[in-house]
């Protein structure tokens, strides 16, 4: 590949990106709408949201850091659109693996982190200390299950991991090959995307949203856009790693909205946990099982 084909799917990738997830964020309206036995936002929803986000003046900047944390909240899910694999297109999978895609998808909450802490808010300090406790939550089986198929498959590069997949078949994938990893990654999938009910960061009945709390206009907006963002980045990630990817768009697309919904549409009918609950579960069920599927895979 020369270097303009690389531009050109470096471009590509987060574009695509945001187009799918905004399809996953109006299913996920969608399917709560449904199981509260409501109608539901319309098919265009979502971008009228982000127009009207960006359409707003901004009324509060709290200074440079700030902005640049909102901007690492979105640029590190951008970058991680790059080191994901999808039909026709690797951009940089080859030349970093699920290693580094592991490191560059702390970065949002990170950069969150960052800009909220500028607010000098106590609600949105508090958010972001659930959301930071929550992510040492539910990393700890998010790096089993990675770790595990990067031992399984003998490589941390998810090309060569969707490949492997693809030429033994079915039989091929992780789901088939590791199923008790793959049982791991489905229960703490909903940790990872942030969704009821594990949206303790935001909070509203306890910390008025929190981090949310001194967002708006733009900053509400990009938000927004890391929200799609993260839907995608999670289905894709499982896909490769337990549903052999997919060489067409025709058939990888089901996979990964099925990957998104599935979970959150079983997890959205318990209440929002408490913190507490939240490291109590992750480190409880998909830890336990993860280990276990470490040991049968290493035997």
């Amino acid at each position: 590949m020369n270097l303009s084909e690389l531009l050109i799917e470096l471009l590509l990738m987060p574009l695509v990106a945001f187009v799918i997830g905004l399809g996953m964020v109006l299913m996920m309206r969608k399917i709560a709408a449904r199981l509260g036995r409501r109608i539901g936002p319309p098919l265009l929803q979502p971008i009228y949201d982000i127009i009207k986000l960006y359409g707003k003046r901004t009324q509060i900047s709290h200074g440079l850091i700030h902005e640049i944390g909102i901007i690492m909240a979105v640029g590190g899910y951008v970058a991680a659109e790059t080191l994901l694999p999808v039909p026709g297109m690797n951009g940089l999978a080859d030349k970093g693996g699920v290693i580094t895609l592991a490191y560059v998808m702390m970065i949002p909450s990170l950069g969150m982190a960052l800009g909220v802490g500028q607010c000098a808010n106590p609600n949105g300090s508090i958010g972001i200390s659930r959301a930071l406790t929550a992510m040492l939550a539910y990393d700890i089986p998010f790096i089993l299950v990675i770790f595990g198929a990067a031992y399984v498959y003998g490589t941390t590069n998810l090309a060569d991991i969707i490949a492997i997949q693809q030429q033994q078949g079915v039989s091929g994938w992780g789901l088939m090959q590791m199923p008790l990893l793959a049982l791991a990654g489905m229960l703490a999938l909903p940790a990872v995307m942030g969704k009821q009910p594990f949206e303790i960061y935001i909070a509203p009945a306890e910390i008025a949203t929190g981090p949310m709390v001194e967002m708006s206009g733009k900053f509400m907006g990009g938000l927004f856009v890391m929200q799609c963002f993260q839907l995608y980045t999670a289905g894709v990630l499982y896909t490769t790693l337990f549903l052999g990817g997919g060489a067409y768009w025709i058939t990888f697309l089901p996979k990964i909205y099925a990957v998104v919904a599935i979970p959150m549409a079983a997890a959205m009918l318990f209440p929002r946990y408490r913190t507490e609950d939240v490291i109590r579960l992750m480190w409880k069920w998909p830890v336990l099982v993860g280990l276990m599927g470490l040991a049968v895979a290493m035997k």
